[in-house]
């Protein structure tokens, strides 16, 4: 088996860290780490053409995103980050599902500035919070479409620029459909590339 067999089988079933136990998860981090040192892309922000595009988390620590799931009659859907290298932007979407006809997602988007070869400083700059159907979401990369054409979400599309919310993200390993971050605050990231849209 293959080290990336070995973190994806590692990971299958655990919905994205939400059924992690804390062997899982034991087991689940020695995978990352033995994958990244077989990285065959050192220089991650060079490689426009793997980087840009659409992805799909498929497992995480981050306690701010697996904390989407804790609403009442919600549960987290799908998570996307989608990547736009030309223009330096990342748009986070998590959608919630849950009561039918009341499907929400939540949508933050940022700015990068590369500061080496593979960390990147991230600065918020807009959140989206709404239902799927009052604003007639189909598809993360169709909603992307919308925001990069300048559309608003009103009354819940809320500008975050001047709240200081930054951070930092090491990518640490990518290849054609597989993508590992480690953010500044511990957490790690495991997506894999979305050939939706």
């Amino acid at each position: 088996m293959t080290q990336k067999a070995k973190l994806l089988s590692a990971i299958a079933g655990k919905n994205r860290g939400l059924l992690a136990r804390e062997l899982d998860k034991v087991e689940i981090l020695g995978a990352i780490a033995e994958l990244e040192d077989l990285n065959p892309t050192p220089k991650p922000l060079q490689a426009t053409s793997l980087l840009d595009g659409n992805w799909r988390l498929l497992y995480t620590t981050s306690k701010e995103l697996l904390g989407l799931d804790r609403f009442p009659l919600f549960q987290l859907g799908q998570i996307h980050q989608c990547i736009r290298t030309e223009t330096n932007h990342i748009y986070n979407i998590a959608e919630v599902i849950g009561v039918p006809f009341l499907e929400g997602f939540i949508c933050v988007s940022a700015v990068f500035e590369p500061i080496s070869e593979r960390r990147v400083n991230v600065k918020f700059e807009r959140l989206v919070v709404g239902l799927q159907r009052l604003v007639s979401y189909k598809s993360s990369h169709d909603f992307i479409k919308q925001l990069e054409a300048g559309k608003r979400f009103f009354p819940t599309d809320i500008s975050i620029e001047n709240r200081d919310r930054q951070g930092w993200l090491d990518i640490t390993y990518l290849d054609e459909n597989l993508r590992i971050g480690r953010g500044n605050e511990g957490s790690i990231f495991v997506l894999t590339k979305d050939d939706e849209g």
